[in-house]
């Protein structure tokens, strides 16, 4: 397993530093977590749609950069949002909804990222976000100041996996913030977050194995679900309640025509009493849908972005966020999803050179899926 740690500071010491595979491989082997994982196509195979934006690339060139994005929106302006998104070489960007650059964090290697705002807890600030500290195994908290929309770092809290990969955070039934640590090996951390002294404290709850690698994950607070992707393996539906132990069903299982390994990024919308799970089907450059606020899923289709509107097509994506409701221009909703190669005319011979984020408005989801 690569050490994040020599990487990072042996490698990131400018707030922006494009490293190319030449320099690395001129002195030792290219280590499998530097470059995508994911093989490039020309296009997904879902009902197609285009991207409404983009976001500027990260700066991390030449290597398997761009990871995960999350969306905070102020409750009473929604046209002050920002995108919060991952460089898992280098830091936390965020970005406004035309895709502009709003600030770097060069914090080290973050892979995913979380966020609850509104929150009314004792000691934590109104909004918290987190993303999985691939350097020291466990979660970095940031805060955002609402007024300047400038977001600075919080704390740290340990979270025992293996490599710290995917994460994802939810407020529980009892009013208690709760982080969930997914590691490479599919093993599970769930902790309960408070404050101690001004500082973030985490207290673990609950560990399990989900039974081999998987990262993506999202917490649903209102039924208090689980969801895990196990990425070449299933889909699973666990309770979030740490009683609930090992229990799980399956909302998918691979092989499917609706999931193509590996299972990445997870996400949620919530459109008035509907409630929405988007998986990305990384193997086919897609994104399946479910609405979930029933017993049973129920499915609702997949789509992919094509190249359109003068932004190039979404192909192997790792991370999905999405948000329903009013998000600036977005009437209903959007979705932002990492891109694995932001390139014009790319084909599966294409070298990755930029990786970034692409934006969606969800109405254009709902009508390429006919969603009622």
């Amino acid at each position: 397993m690569i050490d994040f740690g020599k990487f990072y500071y042996s490698n990131m010491t400018k707030r922006f530093v494009l490293i190319s595979v030449a320099a690395l491989s001129a002195c030792a082997p290219i280590h499998k977590e530097l470059i995508s994982d994911s093989t490039l196509v020309s296009h997904g195979t879902g009902t197609p749609l285009f991207a409404s934006a983009e976001t500027e690339a990260v700066a991390t060139h030449n290597l398997d950069s761009a990871d995960d994005p999350e969306i905070w929106v102020d409750a009473k302006d929604s046209n002050r949002a920002l995108i919060y998104a991952t460089d898992k070489k280098a830091g936390l960007y965020s970005y406004d909804l035309s895709g502009k650059q709003v600030q770097f964090l060069p914090v080290g290697p973050m892979n995913n990222v979380d966020l609850r705002s509104g929150l009314t807890i004792a000691g934590l600030p109104e909004t918290v976000i987190a993303a999985s500290d691939r350097v020291k195994g466990g979660a970095a908290l940031f805060k955002l100041d609402p007024v300047t929309l400038q977001t600075t770092y919080w704390g740290f809290v340990a979270m025992p996996t293996s490599e710290a990969y995917g994460f994802c955070m939810g407020v529980t039934k009892a009013n208690q913030l709760t982080f969930v640590m997914v590691g490479k090996d599919g093993d599970i951390t769930q902790s309960v977050i408070t404050s101690d002294n001004g500082q973030p404290k985490g207290e673990i709850v609950r560990q399990f194995p989900v039974g081999s690698q998987s990262e993506g994950c999202v917490i649903d607070d209102t039924p208090g679900r689980l969801y895990i992707a196990e990425e070449n393996t299933a889909l699973w539906q666990y309770d979030l309640d740490p009683a609930s132990g090992t229990a799980r069903t399956a909302v998918e299982t691979l092989p499917s025509q609706k999931l193509v390994a590996d299972i990445e990024g997870l996400t949620l919308l919530r459109e008035g009493p509907q409630t929405f799970l988007i998986a990305s089907s990384q193997g086919d450059s897609a994104f399946a849908v479910w609405r979930v606020e029933g017993e049973t899923p129920v499915y609702q289709g997949r789509f992919s972005v094509f190249a359109g509107n003068g932004i190039d097509a979404v192909t192997g994506t790792d991370g999905v966020a999405a948000l329903g409701g009013q998000v600036g221009p977005y009437g209903r909703g959007v979705v932002v999803m990492q891109d694995d190669s932001d390139t014009d005319g790319e084909t599966p011979a294409t070298t990755r050179v930029r990786q970034n984020f692409k934006i969606v408005d969800w109405n254009s989801v709902r009508d390429a899926l006919k969603i009622q």
